[in-house]
């Protein structure tokens, strides 16, 4: 007799979008960030706005933000070493990370900032 081969279908899976799981970082007690920008140009004002809504969903009460204007203070750019402006510097928790830009994709900023895990 022979034995019929059984065939094994691959379950489709949703097609829903899971949930982000949230970093080890994300548990952090204190953020440290600091947004580099140079005056009022449009990109500063949006970044400084998109950093702010960001910060007030996902880290109330755990960071602190620094705006350092470098048509102020030109010197601060060398010593975290900026070469674009809007620049975004996470000091703590480390390591340091760098996002260069408005910050207008708020996914993308969560993974670069770590506060969630990339997809």
């Amino acid at each position: 007799m022979k034995k019929k081969a059984s065939i094994k279908r691959a379950k489709k899976s949703a097609t829903k979008k899971k949930p982000f799981k949230k970093s080890t970082a994300a548990s952090s007690d204190v953020w440290n960030l600091r947004l580099y920008v140079a005056g009022q140009t449009p990109k500063s004002v949006m970044a400084l706005t998109n950093l702010k809504k960001l910060c007030e969903e996902h880290l109330k009460g755990k960071y602190t933000l620094d705006v350092i204007d470098l048509l102020q203070k030109p010197q601060l750019a060398k010593g975290d070493q900026i070469l674009a402006i809007p620049t975004l510097v996470r000091k703590l928790p480390v390591p340091i990370r760098k996002i260069i830009g408005d910050l207008s994709n708020t996914e993308r900023v969560l993974v670069g900032l770590d506060l969630i895990a990339s997809p």
